[in-house]
């Protein structure tokens, strides 16, 4: 092996150019300059892939005992490792965020999700420069980088088709290619997708077979064949992210149609054939315990007869859902394996960014958005039976019950968000690197966590952590290399000290004890009531004899409980976990949190063919009074298509003509749709349309009255009966002059919704404090009716 010539802890690698002779003529015999060398890491570096699932608990795939066949997972572990204590942090953003930068997520400004960021150096969703991703290391020492599929990362004021695009995968987050989607979750069957900054549009329609698990094996697929065709000699890092099994739970009929009526004797069932596998599998100790269920988690008896089809279709669309991923995952593999170059590629198949995800409801959603929005109670049972058979399907926004959750985490306690709980925290992991692992097949027990990933990477190709990138003086990696591990199976584990904290859950793990108390429960989104952190009750668990948590020792030994506690609060302090945020609601108001947001004031004026806006990039309509205001030439014979819509299918509102008439819709989560019409056709010419909303008030998701005006003159009324009042979608965005993604009405479809005529702007005013005032909107009107 060549010995490496570059130094490199300061990256970029500084360019040292080699001092000899100048020749004045190139063709004097004494002109020798050293040949062009591409930069490549140490040799023997492996090509890397990390494949990250969302939102699968412990006990989901069968290679850790489940329900759901991972057929590839188990393929993959029978030739690496299974890791059975590899933790997490219990929510999506704040994993993905530690493991991509070796550091735990408080001290990547990561404390929570982006849409919750404070001014809190902890939860800022900021990501400190001297905190340099690993992508970004691996590139500049000459690997080649990408990303598909999920980044939630980019903090919301960013998120805009503005930047700035320094948190974008590619832009610094250190991958040369992106192709995937910005935010938590995404429709599968019509997502908002970007390759690199630029939104794109998916490839084919849900008609046509499109799904964007599917889509993201085809790009990862086609970049890696091409990575190795033009740089064989360079090695590669991809990261597969996909946004599933993150809800909505979207897969096609007969992948959820394989597991028809195999969950029929629930949850509770569930659980006890899971625990059974997991321990004929030994992906878990023989003396392991089955944790008993919580009393906030209701019994599978106990549920509704008439609702029971329905909570068993929901999890049978998610099974298929997992299995279908699983198989996609399988295809880039089998890609790797048919260029020849597995054997020497670092594969971690980690399955689940978190727990099993317990915002379904304990009912179930066809809409998650009911359950974000205080509005789950409009999905009754008998709503919920007349929609089971689109469960999956491109018409539903689906999720599971707090039940089902619960039986995925199997045998842990808790779900996703409780980061206290190995429920929420713990999530199988499979290492398959053939060049580097001996002991095919092994089950490894150490405790490990996600922001070992990163330094376990770069001590397999070779590459120190670096001391300062682009000028910036790095702080250390705070995460542990798991490659002792690999072919020592009972070395001690190196990484024993850890904290945990999401939204006041919190824990500490030290030398196989861990201290911990469950703060808030993850479905009560709006509302509800806690206790004051320091009236939070403490367990004490000893894992060198209890895996799963089963036994509270609390009382038995105070001492160590009171010692955990102490040290709980060290490192609190140290990683930025203080202050401590319990906060839901109050946070998704970037005023009250004390983030940037874009747009201030009462009034926003858009233009045509701007697109794929944010909510968090459009001036906030909810709880309040509204106008909008357009001026558009409309041509001879009428005028169709989407003016402005905000939301989609399953939430969300449009201006827009249909045969010529002004209309207004509201869709308040794909379950009731308010529609106002206007008395007569636009006429043809250049004019002024306008809507104005009278919010009732008198407290949140309130209906008001519509009026809808030509050229100032009232053209039509209408009522809108109920409001959404925090969120309208995660995915579906603001669209002027079409419409990207689902359609909120079914008046148009996204393929007929671009305006025919011509929009010269749009604006939206908000209402003053009473309610029935709107901001004027001057000379515009007059200078339109000056045109004619």
């Amino acid at each position: 092996m060549r010995p490496d010539r570059h130094a490199r802890t300061m990256l970029p690698i500084p360019d040292r150019p080699s001092p000899g002779l100048t020749t004045y003529d190139a063709k004097d015999p004494d002109t020798a300059y050293p040949p062009i060398e591409p930069l490549l890491p140490p040799e023997g570096a492996p090509n890397v892939l990390i494949v990250l699932l969302d939102d699968v608990g412990f006990g989901a795939a069968s290679a850790f005992g489940g329900p759901c066949a991972t057929p590839n997972a188990e393929k993959l572990a029978a030739g690496g490792l299974t890791y059975n204590r590899f933790h997490t942090t219990a929510l999506c953003a704040p994993t993905r965020a530690a493991m991509l930068s070796g550091r735990n997520h408080h001290s990547v400004g990561m404390g929570s999700i982006t849409e919750t960021a404070t001014s809190a150096p902890g939860n800022s969703s900021l990501k400190p420069n001297t905190k340099a991703p690993v992508a970004m290391t691996l590139k500049l020492n000459g690997y080649s980088t990408a990303q598909f599929g999920k980044c939630h990362e980019v903090p919301v004021w960013q998120s805009s088709p503005m930047g700035p695009f320094d948190a974008w995968p590619s832009g610094g987050g250190g991958f040369e290619t992106f192709y995937g989607f910005i935010g938590g979750e995404n429709n599968q069957w019509d997502p908002a997708l970007y390759e690199g900054t630029t939104p794109v549009e998916p490839p084919a329609t849900p008609e046509e077979g499109y799904h964007l698990t599917e889509d993201l094996a085809d790009h990862a697929v086609s970049w890696i064949r091409t990575q190795k065709a033009l740089m064989p000699d360079k090695p590669f890092f991809v990261y597969f992210a996909p946004g599933a099994t993150h809800a909505p739970h979207h897969v096609p009929k007969e992948w959820a149609d394989t597991y028809r009526g195999k969950f029929a004797d629930g949850w509770d069932v569930q659980r006890e054939r899971t625990f059974a596998r997991q321990k004929e599998l030994g992906v878990i100790p023989a003396d392991a315990e089955l944790t008993p269920r919580h009393d906030e988690i209701p019994a599978w008896d106990d549920m509704p007869a008439e609702l029971k089809p329905v909570l068993e279709r929901e999890m049978e669309v998610y099974a298929g859902f997992l299995e279908h991923t699983d198989h996609h995952v399988g295809r880039v593999i089998d890609a790797i394996d048919d260029l020849g170059v597995l054997d020497n590629t670092l594969i971690y198949y980690i399955i689940g960014d978190n727990g099993a995800s317990a915002e379904g409801t304990v009912n179930g959603a066809f809409n998650e958005m009911a359950n974000f929005n205080g509005m789950a109670a409009l999905e009754t049972p008998e709503f919920m039976a007349s929609k089971m058979d689109e469960f999956g399907s491109p018409s539903s926004y689906n999720h599971y019950a707090v039940g089902w959750a619960w039986a995925m985490d199997t045998p842990f306690q808790w779900t996703k968000q409780v980061a206290s709980h190995w429920g929420g925290t713990r999530n199988g992991t499979i290492v398959h690197w053939p060049a580097g692992i001996t002991d095919k097949g092994g089950l490894r027990s150490q405790f490990t966590h996600c922001i070992d990933v990163a330094p376990t990477i770069l001590e397999a190709a070779g590459l120190p952590e670096p001391t300062m990138v682009n000028g910036v003086q790095q702080s250390p990696m705070e995460g542990t290399s798991m490659l002792y591990s690999f072919n020592q199976p009972d070395t001690p584990e190196r990484h024993d000290l850890q904290y945990f904290e999401m939204f006041g859950n919190r824990g500490i793990y030290s030398k196989g004890w861990s201290a911990v108390t469950k703060h808030r429960t993850p479905w009560v989104m709006v509302g509800g009531t806690m206790v004051a952190f320091d009236d939070d009750v403490w367990e004490l668990y000893d894992g060198s004899t209890d895996y799963s948590q089963a036994r509270d020792l609390a009382a038995e030994h105070p001492d160590k409980l009171h010692e955990l506690q102490r040290l709980f609060l060290i490192e609190a302090v140290k990683y930025n976990v203080l202050p401590i945020d319990d906060r839901t609601a109050d946070r998704l108001n970037p005023d009250t949190a004390g983030r940037p947001t874009l747009i201030r004031g009462n009034s926003q004026r858009f233009f045509p063919g701007m697109g794929r806006l944010s909510e968090n990039s459009v001036v906030n309509i909810k709880n309040k009074s509204f106008s909008v205001t357009a001026e558009v030439d409309v041509p001879d014979g009428g005028a169709n298509g989407v003016i402005i819509a905000q939301g989609g299918r399953f939430g969300g509102w449009s201006l827009y003509a249909n045969d010529g008439v002004l209309k207004f819709a509201y869709n308040v989560l794909g379950i009731q749709e308010f529609t106002t019409a206007g008395d007569s056709p636009i006429p043809s010419g250049t004019h002024q349309v306008r809507m104005e909303f009278a919010y009732d008030g008198g407290g949140l998701a309130k209906g008001g009255a519509v009026t809808l005006y030509h050229d100032g003159q009232p053209a039509g009324t209408g009522r809108v009966g109920a409001t959404q009042p925090m969120v309208f979608s995660a995915d579906e965005t603001t669209d002027i002059g079409y419409e990207s993604g689902t359609a909120v009405s079914p008046d148009y479809t996204p393929q007929t919704s671009r305006f025919t005529g011509k929009i010269n702007w749009v604006q939206i005013d908000l209402g003053d404090d009473d309610h029935d005032h709107f901001i004027d909107p001057d000379e515009r009107m007059r200078i339109a009716m000056a045109r004619q």
